[in-house]
């Protein structure tokens, strides 16, 4: 046991978590944190982002891309409310982020002090716990317990805020091993599992729809198991990414909005259609009352909140999805469904993902982009038609591969995402895929990957418009185009120069690929402005509030013309 000021004691307890880095911006509440992080710089690496968003986004592409806990730093008032967009977008997408800020002095609390606001009562809606450190006594039992928090069942972001008082004060520290993180299988019944089998055993056209909940119980293995076990086709969500290798025979690609034709037609037919960790999204159902309404609902999930919430499930399992999977593939003998999957490869064959092979285009960019890796790499998005393309045209092998931000649709998010990606996978190669709308949002953190020398190679899909919403402009707007065009002379290229990145520009289809080899060999930070047609839309497409068996693409729309 010794005794340690506050600021040295988080440091302990961020060491006993095994976190070997961090994302942050330092101000005037936070310093004794960062004075003591100056002395351990040794031992746990800070990334200074070029804003505070960008070290929450950081963390949590760190999180996705590990499965560890992300971690970021920010002082109070401006610093602290900078997070909140990084900590929601977390929190949407469960991802397990412990954001540290410090506020003014407990004596200066509740005075309009500078730089004071209440951040734990700010981020009470976006996290699943806030916490704010008054008492020097129970600050390291605090950190220790957001670890866990942020870790155990459906995971999340916790934030822990701490007074400058607490950070200078001093107290006894002594080490503790972290708590094991323990599966949630208490709540898996013996009823539950026995009426999932005889679901499953019953049904003659079963499908699976695979969410984020697959990917955070790291249960792929098991997903792949259990879909060959009983010959049923798998779709996934944005969060599913990588939870079944999208080259394998079963999978027919993501459901919803933008979904395939197939999966969206297979699942309006399916008489049981098991959902592992998925929350049923509004862009995933369409219409709820319409979605998969031929089906039994089998769900699959560790939050009892999810059971029902938006589609009404008939039957349910609660808890770990690794586990439940486990267990009922113990139990299952093979299943034949042949002439149900031949009838999906024939909707397959007749509904492919189609587009115009001879300009540079969005999707020729991303199949492109996986041709040269072969499959192997983070891919990183922002939100908009790139993350659609992204998802539809990379076929992701593997789990954690896909880091985007899906509940929250955040963009700006994918850059710091990318950051965090690469520290935490420094041997993986990751490419973040922008529209030039997000491109703007956060491309100062070109400035932190030059900083760090952070090998990360930047897409931008430039169609100089802001695509997806101009892209709902002309297909349920009348084409009018209210403050949709960006048609002004940012120059990508110029910009990215002047930050320290090296930086090309493709107008043709024939230089991206040379140019993508060449970027990826430069293993430094680069950034590639890709000029597309500023009229390339999102193909399949659900109209909102349509059933997803309507979906329609470019052929549907000259048909009905």
């Amino acid at each position: 046991m010794k005794t340690l000021s506050g600021a040295e004691i988080v440091i302990e307890c961020l060491k006993e978590q095994g976190v070997d880095t961090v994302f942050g911006y330092p101000g005037g509440t936070i310093l004794n944190i960062y004075d003591a992080l100056y002395k351990h710089q040794d031992e746990i690496n800070h990334i200074l982002t070029s804003h505070e968003q960008g070290a929450s986004h950081a963390a949590d592409g760190y999180a996705r891309a590990t499965g560890k806990v992300g971690v970021c730093l920010a002082t109070s008032g401006p610093g602290a409310t900078n997070l909140v967009t990084g900590i929601a977008t977390a929190f949407m997408d469960s991802i397990p982020v412990v954001a540290i800020t410090c506020n003014v002095g407990v004596s200066l609390l509740g005075r309009d002090s500078f730089q004071e606001i209440d951040i734990a009562g700010v981020t009470m809606p976006i996290t699943k716990y806030s916490f704010i450190v008054k008492d020097i006594t129970k600050l390291a039992d605090t950190i220790r317990r957001a670890f866990t928090i942020a870790q155990t069942g459906r995971p999340g972001p916790v934030l822990v805020d701490i007074t400058k008082d607490v950070t200078s004060n001093t107290y006894d520290y002594e080490y503790k091993a972290p708590a094991p993180i323990e599966r949630q299988v208490n709540t898996i019944t013996e009823e539950d599992l026995e009426t999932a089998l005889q679901m499953i055993r019953k049904a003659e056209k079963p499908y699976i729809f695979a969410g984020g909940g697959v990917i955070a119980s790291g249960a792929a293995e098991e997903l792949r198991a259990f879909a060959h076990r009983i010959q049923a086709p798998v779709a996934d969500s944005l969060m599913g990414k990588g939870a079944i290798d999208g080259n394998d025979e079963l999978y027919t690609g993501m459901v919803g909005m933008h979904g395939t034709k197939t999966s969206n037609l297979g699942i309006t037919e399916c008489d049981l259609l098991i959902v592992a960790g998925a929350r049923f999204s509004d862009r995933v159902t369409g219409n709820a009352s319409k979605f998969a309404r031929k089906a039994k609902i089998l769900q699959f999930d560790v939050d009892p909140a999810e059971i029902s919430k938006n589609v009404k499930a008939h039957a349910s399992v609660i808890g770990d999805v690794k586990v439940i999977l486990k267990k009922l593939n113990a139990r299952l003998d093979p299943i034949n469904h042949d002439e149900w999957l031949a009838h999906i490869d024939r909707k397959s064959q007749m509904h492919p993902l189609r587009y115009d092979k001879s300009i540079l285009s969005g999707p020729y960019i991303i199949e492109k982009i996986y041709e040269v890796t072969g499959g192997d790499a983070i891919i990183t998005t922002e939100v908009g038609q790139h993350q659609m393309w992204a998802a539809q045209y990379f076929k992701y092998n593997k789990p954690r591969s896909f880091i985007t931000s899906g509940g929250l649709g955040t963009m700006g998010y994918g850059l710091g995402a990318s950051l965090g990606a690469k520290m935490g996978c420094p041997d993986k190669l990751v490419i973040n895929v922008a529209g030039d709308g997000c491109f703007r949002m956060n491309m100062n953190e070109i400035a932190t990957a030059v900083r760090y020398n952070i090998p990360i190679v930047q897409v931008v899909v430039n169609n100089h418009v802001l695509g997806m919403v101009r892209q709902w402009q002309t297909l349920f707007y009348g084409k009018r185009y209210s403050h949709t065009l960006l048609n002004d002379k940012v120059d990508f290229v110029k910009v990215a120069e002047g930050l320290g990145a090296a930086a090309y520009r493709v107008t043709r289809k024939e230089e991206f690929e040379s140019v993508l080899k060449e970027a990826i060999a430069l293993n430094a930070p680069v950034v590639i402005d890709c000029q597309i047609h500023c009229d390339d839309k999102v193909f399949p497409m659900v109209s909102p509030g349509a059933p997803i068996a309507d979906a329609f693409d470019a052929d549907d729309l000259k048909i009905k013309r």
